[in-house]
């Protein structure tokens, strides 16, 4: 089996937990505020600064190197969405949940330590954004009156990837062409789950934070 299947099979049923969390259930439902989108999307500005702050120092390192590609960076992005939803000071209250830092933190391990776990953290983020996150951006756009790809979920919006089929086809040849052994392969398949674990924690503590807003 290809690498880039067999670690979509792995973590199949990890990504359906996450996908049936009660905080995005309630946050696609409708049934969440518009403060509960801004709290989840401060929480992905510490973990996509964890992702792409090492973009420079991993660029020629020959297992991450190939996965860095511009199109794919989305803290810019988030920043831009941050200020429309918490205006130009909302650097100021930011905050991240423990879980949201354990991610992180987990991340820049990987970043420094580990390319090939970098790799599954990047694979589990920017794959889902192309995919699942565009039904957060609709679910935003219709629920809290944002415009179309505008202000306020521009972080969904791929303008550079013209074609998301074509480019999820050659992120998994990358993912195929993987330079290391199956033994190691194996590890990025278990990082991969844990990625999807450490996410899930962000979603527990939201649902948390926001119970009585459902």
């Amino acid at each position: 089996m290809e690498f880039s299947a067999l670690i979509r099979n792995a973590s199949r049923e990890a990504h359906s937990d996450v996908g049936s969390s009660s905080f995005m259930s309630d946050l696609l439902g409708g049934r969440l505020g518009v403060a509960a989108y801004r709290r989840y999307s401060e929480q992905l500005w510490f973990v996509y600064r964890a992702l792409e702050s090492p973009a420079d120092a991993l660029a020629t390192d020959p297992v991450a190197g190939p996965f860095l590609r511009p199109e794919l960076a989305r803290l810019a992005e988030l920043e831009r969405d941050l200020a429309h939803l918490g205006g130009p000071d909302w650097r100021s209250g930011l905050t991240a949940l423990p879980a949201t830092a354990a991610y992180a933190a987990r991340v820049a391990e990987c970043a420094r330590d580990w390319p090939a776990g970098y790799v599954a953290h990047h694979y589990t983020r920017y794959m889902g954004d192309l995919s699942g996150g565009q039904i957060v951006r609709d679910t935003a756009e219709k629920t809290w009156g944002f415009d179309r790809k505008g202000d306020g979920v521009r972080f969904y919006v791929f303008e550079s990837i013209a074609n998301p089929a074509a480019f999820k086809r050659e992120y998994r040849a990358l993912l195929d062409a993987l330079p290391v052994d199956d033994l190691e392969k194996q590890r990025v398949v278990e990082e991969c789950k844990r990625a999807y674990a450490l996410n899930a924690g962000i979603f527990r503590a939201l649902a948390e934070e926001f119970r009585l807003s459902a």
